[in-house]
């Protein structure tokens, strides 16, 4: 459905990223999150490996936050540290 998506969208899927650390950055200014109300809001993290583990890891942050501080959980076997920054 890539083409056809509509914004915003609920969820986004892809293969599993190769060990090592990644880094996705959003502007507000140019996507739909600049739409987004402020409030408390959760990233949700999945890895799921073809016959292997899976795990879930869920960030709560809140969006329009003024003090730019990361929230940070740790995953226990599947991911390693999780972190959202919404900078001002």
């Amino acid at each position: 459905i890539g083409r056809e998506v509509a914004m915003p969208v609920d969820g986004v899927s892809a293969a599993t990223r190769i060990v090592g650390e990644h880094t996705l950055s959003f502007a507000s200014d140019k996507t739909a999150l600049g739409k987004l109300p402020a409030g408390e809001y959760n990233l949700l993290v999945e890895a799921a490996r073809e016959g292997g583990g899976r795990e879930v890891v869920k960030v709560p942050f809140v969006w329009g936050s003024k003090d730019g501080k990361a929230q940070v959980v740790q995953g226990s076997h599947e991911l390693g540290a999780i972190s959202v920054q919404v900078k001002p």
